[in-house]
């Protein structure tokens, strides 16, 4: 039972991670928390879905479409909805966030409804035994690409010229600025990236669990996971995702079958409670000294 636990933490909050990190670009770039960035995890799902169940279309060409889709949707959300915000107090920019996801929402409903969709046998359904246990198949194969996802945007935020402009950007928006950096631009690539690394943690999770109008929750129950790590961490985002997934699955495993079940959905609450009490910027976020 510990490994089977093990892996399905793992598989889960390697997509923790995906969704905190879309969290993280957004706050680094402009300073706003994103409270929809869990319908976008849910726009991914469902698009993927539709596509390939209604329209037949092989499982890696949807992945692909859904992220044109998710891409657009990113960059006309920051275009229409949060340009013409600039220079507006955060906390206005914060409740059009709110609103856009009580708007998204709705209109997934009415297109979709709140059944339960489920894709069609897409990994292989034979379990992976490891370790002498039997795992299922999807927790691999969902952990494995978003591990091959994260290293890839490491290696874009490090390397490339458009990854380094962001992190200039995230540091000291005035400063780039002055030397030539479309700060603009950045900010309609960051909500892009965001939207992308949202769809594809939706469509991963859509095959563990299914696709509901619930999945949208998970950006509210990610928020945890980005408090941990620190909201100005890339890399706490991924080692606050791995900390979540894995206490969820053993609080689910081990402690809900004592309590009656429903423990595992507080646990990162009070995880986030803990941490705003002891260490408010989390674990790898910097400590910001005001002197007057």
């Amino acid at each position: 039972m510990f490994w089977q636990l093990l892996f399905a933490g793992l598989a889960i909050g390697s997509i923790y991670a995906l969704v905190a990190l879309g969290f993280v670009l957004i706050y680094k770039a402009s300073g706003c928390l994103n409270f929809a960035q869990g319908e976008f995890l849910l726009l991914g799902a469902y698009v993927a879905l539709t596509l390939v169940t209604a329209y037949k279309v092989p499982f890696l060409p949807a992945v692909a479409l859904t992220l044109g889709v998710a891409i657009l949707v990113g960059l006309m959300v920051e275009r229409l909805v949060l340009r013409p915000l600039i220079g507006e107090p955060i906390i206005a920019v914060i409740m059009v966030t709110l609103g856009l996801s009580v708007l998204m929402r709705g209109v997934f409903q009415a297109f979709w409804g709140t059944d339960t969709r489920v894709f069609p046998p897409i990994f292989p359904q034979e379990p992976i035994t490891l370790c002498g246990v039997s795992i299922s198949a999807v927790y691999l194969w969902s952990l494995g690409l978003a591990l091959l996802l994260l290293f890839l945007l490491t290696l874009f935020f490090k390397y490339t010229t458009t990854g380094i402009a962001m992190r200039a950007v995230a540091d000291d928006q005035q400063a780039s600025l002055s030397v030539g950096i479309n700060v603009k631009r950045i900010f309609g690539l960051t909500w892009a990236i965001a939207a992308v690394v949202a769809a594809v943690g939706g469509i991963l999770l859509g095959n563990i669990n299914g696709v509901n109008a619930s999945l949208a929750a998970l950006g509210l129950k990610v928020l945890p996971v980005v408090i941990l790590g620190g909201l100005e961490s890339i890399p706490g985002a991924v080692v606050g995702g791995f900390i979540i997934g894995l206490l969820e699955s053993f609080v689910g495993g081990y402690l809900d079958p004592l309590v009656g079940g429903g423990l595992r959905e507080v646990v990162p609450f009070i995880v986030l409670l803990l941490v705003l009490l002891v260490r408010p910027y989390g674990l790898f976020g910097e400590e910001i000294i005001e002197r007057v």
